[in-house]
């Protein structure tokens, strides 16, 4: 069997392995990646040498991962997504979205993408993302329809997640426009999920751009949908709310940004509806101002967050967990 740091051509290709051999935003990972390069990464992965940083047994627990993957099939998948079209970005590419770099060492491995990778080389201020609540109102959806026309009318790129409720009004009211629309995935590219916005996501990719930190055939998962929030959360200037519950995974976004130092609106709701609870509570925190109409988000660039721009996001703290397998793969979200 050909070991993984033998297949190894470039560093596009350890990069497109290593996204799938290890899920998303993995803290050893990141760091190991940051500090070594992803060459050196591979190669450590397949010794026993001692892992800086590492205990030994969180060490036995990362490596496994690289022992039960086959370099071949790996080198197979990687040839069959470039025959479906499937294309690839690397840190250093000249359309690589610079906004990711501000992840530190939560940046992606690799980013796959089928449609106009140039909207990543916008100008970051150029971007505005738009997520709300799956289970939305019509108020909502007309809401967000109208923010997304407006902002594509005035050549923003509207970036969602392709979801069901907001982040589909989004997408479908930025595409009616003639504007241009990115959709950030939680599973590979070649996937289109949720299966009913099939027909959406592909338009998406035909006019505007699908982009994923997992590999193509990858499925989502709980632990994907968080990693996907900061993804969501850099890529653009703004994060807008457009309903949501308190617990709902747009609400990670818009912390995830306001982390990032990035501005975050959120639309005010009637009282009486559940899914106005979110936006109200990211604006009595003080992590986003009101937002009514597409104008409005311009004010919200004006700083006035006390976390420097550039300084990196970090792992939002866990419960202490116990080491050994068990404990790393909490830490993973798995």
């Amino acid at each position: 069997m050909t070991n993984l740091s033998q297949a190894v051509q470039d560093e596009r290709t350890a990069r497109m392995l290593l996204s799938m051999i290890v899920e998303p935003d993995d803290a050893v990972t990141g760091r190991l990646l940051g500090e070594l390069g992803v060459v050196e990464l591979l190669r450590l992965a397949e010794s026993d040498e001692a892992m800086p940083g590492v205990s030994a047994v969180d060490a036995q627990v990362w490596r496994a991962q690289f022992k039960r993957s086959d370099a071949w099939t790996l080198e197979q998948n990687i040839v069959a997504a470039e025959r479906a079209g499937v294309g690839t970005l690397i840190p250093g590419d000249k359309e690589w979205p610079s906004a990711l770099d501000d992840l530190g060492d939560r940046r992606p491995y690799v980013l796959w993408t089928r449609g106009a990778t140039s909207f990543l080389a916008r100008p970051l201020s150029d971007l505005v993302t738009i997520t709300g609540a799956r289970a939305s109102t019509s108020y909502g959806d007309h809401v967000a329809g109208q923010l997304a026309s407006d902002l594509a009318n005035a050549e923003r790129v509207i970036v969602a997640g392709g979801a069901y409720g907001i982040e589909g009004a989004a997408h479908r009211a930025a595409l009616a426009s003639g504007g241009d629309t990115i959709a950030v995935m939680a599973n590979g590219v070649d996937r289109p999920y949720p299966m009913g916005h099939r027909e959406l996501l592909e338009r998406v990719a035909d006019l505007g751009l699908l982009v994923s930190e997992v590999p193509p055939g990858a499925v989502p998962t709980r632990h994907r949908f968080l990693a996907r929030a900061r993804l969501m959360a850099a890529f653009s200037a703004a994060t807008v709310v457009v309903e949501a519950s308190v617990r709902s995974g747009s609400m990670t976004v818009a912390r995830r940004a306001h982390e990032l130092g990035r501005a975050v609106g959120a639309v005010p709701g009637p009282v009486t509806s559940a899914t106005s609870i979110g936006p109200h509570q990211l604006i009595s925190e003080g992590v986003a101002r009101v937002v009514a109409h597409a104008d409005e988000i311009e004010l919200l660039h004006q700083p006035d967050h006390t976390r420097p721009r550039n300084e990196p996001l970090k792992h939002s703290p866990t419960p202490r967990v116990p080491s050994g397998p068990v404990g790393y793969q909490a830490r993973r979200g798995m």
